[in-house]
């Protein structure tokens, strides 16, 4: 008791020294301090980062909630913990948690103490722990849910303090929705609805390489699964630098607070010597999908030396180290990783994601494929992919791509082949353009028919040249200066770099983005979209002769007026045609548009009846709608407008549904009724973005399309939107 009464006393000084005042004897007013300064906690820093990051709007607001207090510090006869109705860091059945005797519920979760199981509770305070036990039942099975408890013991007594459903990792996620079908407490699409596509993406993630070579350095908890390998550093302003400079971190500390949270978010992992699985780090690295261990407890970290020492070995900052949060084993230097077992589910199919793994993992990834399947058959939106190599459109495939969504073919101009493109520009004459053309279209046919062989029978939407042709030609400073140079020094001037640099001075724009690209490159420069027509075409007719089913499909990019798609689509169509009168087939393809242009949206009525589909390009959408560059405002003012609350989240990320998302509606409203047959989705990077597909859902789009690696989780998104609608709707 003496001890306690000179902590309060030691207390009472630290307020006095720290605001200048007599810490406050009336109750009254001490709880009108808590509740004010729970009020206050909105707007601090952490506060505002975290809600950036789990996309919280900052006008939402907290709540208070008083209640009386039991007290677990009264002796070897009282304790705190904290439970969970199942393990949140791997799905597996049965209780779990941390238990102190003889200590109040911060010493749990401040990771200050290293705690005591609740089956050693079960040891020390046994009626307690059995009464425990049947609460955790109970709650369970009555939020059929993984439920996270707090609870003390106030001198043999157990108090229930409160409940609420758990933080848990992606694997624990998939796990826990499956069991809790099979126990007959949620149906199975609940069971998707308590899943998400960044899980997904979590479990898809490379792991260590099991047969590397490996010094183990130490053995903490398991807190958080992953791999996660970086530089040492012991502090998270440190963290936040470094990782903005590009270097992968891993944050070490004795244990976390809440002032750490930006160090977290930046690091790669989080390592720390004191703390249970409750703690503070593993809580927080749980519900960010962050790698982490915790309690690593022969960890000796000099946090102002920035040395961490384990027996005869000596860390610096700077150093590397690696850590599996699956196991909480902690190594030295930078081990090499593989991929995981549900990304070799996902490429080679279910056997090969289970075959040689320990029961753990054989669950998980068969949750995984259980809910993916579930997805598949409920989901409306169809699941495509942004690919411009037959590569990628095999894996793609493989990954559940229903065609191709979008093909870039300026990427097929790049490397060795950005020569031809400069003949073009550069051409005197038309038979000279012609020629350069006529070199280009079997490199192109080449490479649509690989294309469309790795799709046969899916469709392949082929978008014809986008880009400023300035892109393909060398930079107007650089040359400039080369020029200058050559000339200033005497050393002779080829005529080849004059007439470049001409042409290159003749296709500047001050606004490139915004000026001749798209459809208007297209009517400009003659024969460029013929060229891509007929290589489409030819290698249509080359897929039919072999036997296969080709699906081409082709996109005019930037349209803005019905008259600019007219156009292209008439000559397109006689191509067509010309080239299966020629090969002796029936040719025919589906000829749409982008939506890129708020016009086109606006339009859209028009223009339907003229186009087989629309496809959103909403990253341009997003551009021409705020009118700014991507590329310009994410490295300028971004980071300001996120701070100020301008932002919750980069609208390149998510959609902006209020405005660009309002041209998307009008956009399909207005294509239906012009065209009621007309095919609409989405080609933007959006297309992989959870919160964007449920937006797309309904808005009534018939598939989204995205890059290789998201098809996974569009297609599991795809299904949660459908299970979560409004109407009921699959």
């Amino acid at each position: 008791m003496d001890g306690l009464k000179k902590v309060v006393e030691d207390y009472k000084e630290l307020v006095r020294n720290v605001t200048g005042r007599e810490f406050p004897q009336w109750p009254r007013e001490q709880l009108d301090m808590a509740i004010r300064a729970v009020f206050d906690s909105w707007n601090t820093e952490r506060a505002r980062i975290y809600r950036r990051r789990e996309r919280i709007p900052h006008d939402l607001g907290t709540a208070v909630n008083v209640c009386t207090m039991v007290f677990g510090n009264m002796g070897e006869d009282s304790g705190t913990g904290v439970a969970f109705t199942r393990d949140p860091a791997t799905g597996h059945t049965g209780h779990y948690g941390d238990y102190l005797v003889n200590a109040q519920g911060e010493d749990v979760v401040a990771g200050i103490r290293n705690t005591m199981s609740l089956d050693d509770m079960a040891s020390v305070h046994p009626k307690p722990f059995k009464q425990l036990e049947q609460n955790l039942r109970l709650l369970e099975t009555h939020y059929r849910d993984l439920c996270d408890v707090e609870f003390t013991v106030e001198r043999g007594k157990l108090w229930m303090l409160q409940t609420r459903v758990g933080k848990r990792t992606a694997p624990a996620a998939f796990r826990i929705a499956s069991e809790l079908v099979d126990e007959q407490l949620i149906t199975m699409d609940e069971a998707l609805s308590r899943v998400t596509g960044e899980q997904l993406v979590q479990l898809m993630f490379p792991q260590l390489d099991p047969d590397a070579e490996r010094t183990l350095l130490t053995k903490g908890m398991a807190a958080s699964p992953g791999a996660a390998v970086g530089k040492v550093v012991f502090d998270s302003p440190t963290a936040v630098e470094w990782a903005q400079r590009g270097e992968k971190v891993l944050l070490v500390r004795r244990e976390t607070n809440p002032d750490d949270l930006s160090g977290m978010i930046a690091s790669e992992g989080v390592l720390t010597a004191r703390g249970g699985k409750t703690s503070h780090a593993a809580v927080v690295a749980r519900g960010m999908g962050r790698t982490c261990v915790c309690g690593a407890e022969e960890l000796a970290i000099d946090a102002k030396a920035k040395t961490v020492t384990v027996g005869e070995h000596t860390i610096n900052e700077g150093d590397m180290l690696s850590i599996d949060g699956a196991t909480g084993e902690v190594f030295l230097g930078e081990l090499s990783v593989v991929s995981s077992p549900v990304m070799t589910y996902l490429d080679d199919g279910l056997e090969a994601g289970i075959k040689g793994q320990d029961d753990e993992t054989v669950l998980l990834v068969k949750a995984v494929d259980r809910l993916l399947e579930h997805a598949d058959d409920v989901r409306r939106l169809g699941v495509r992919t942004n690919a411009d190599t037959a590569e990628d459109s095999k894996h793609a495939r493989e990954l559940g791509a229903e065609g191709i969504g979008l093909c870039r073919t300026e990427h097929m101009f790049l490397g060795d082949r950005r020569e031809l493109i400069e003949r073009v520009i550069l051409a005197a004459d038309d038979d000279e353009k012609q020629a350069a053309l006529d070199a280009l279209l079997p490199l192109q046919r080449d490479d649509f028919v690989e294309m469309l062989e790795a799709m046969d029978g899916l469709p392949v939407t082929v978008r014809l040249l986008d880009p400023p042709l300035h892109e393909f030609l060398p930079d107007l400073n650089e040359l400039s200066v080369k020029i200058a140079v050559a000339e200033a020094t005497g050393e002779e001037v080829s005529e080849h770099d004059r007439t470049l640099l001409a042409a290159v001075q003749r296709q500047h724009e001050s606004n490139p983005m915004l000026g001749l690209r798209g459809v208007r490159l297209g009517l400009t420069v003659k024969g460029l979209f013929a060229l891509q027509v007929r290589a489409l075409a030819e290698a249509m007719a080359i897929r039919k002769a072999a036997g296969g089913d080709p699906r081409p499909e082709v996109m005019v990019p930037l349209v803005g007026s019905i008259n600019e798609l007219d156009l292209i689509r008439d000559e397109a169509q006689q191509i067509i045609a010309e080239v299966g009168q020629d090969k002796g087939f029936d040719l025919s393809m589906p000829i749409g548009t982008m939506i890129e242009l708020p016009r086109a949206a606006l339009t859209s009525e028009r223009i339907a009846g003229s186009a087989d589909f629309f496809s959103f390009g909403t990253n341009d959408l997003t551009q021409t709608t705020w009118g700014f560059s991507r590329d310009d405002v994410e490295s300028s003012f971004f980071t300001h407008y996120m701070d100020k609350g301008v932002f919750t989240v980069s609208p390149f990320e998510t959609l902006d549904q209020t405005g660009v998302g309002a041209l998307v509606k009008l956009g399909v409203e207005g294509g239906r009724r012009g065209n009621p047959k007309i095919h609409l989705g989405i080609c933007g990077e959006h297309g992989g973005d959870p919160a964007s597909i449920h937006f797309f859902h309904h808005a009534g789009l018939d598939y989204v399309s995205c890059s290789p690696f998201r098809i996974p989780v569009a297609r599991l998104e795809a299904g949660r939107a459908a299970v979560e609608s409004e109407d009921g709707t699959a």
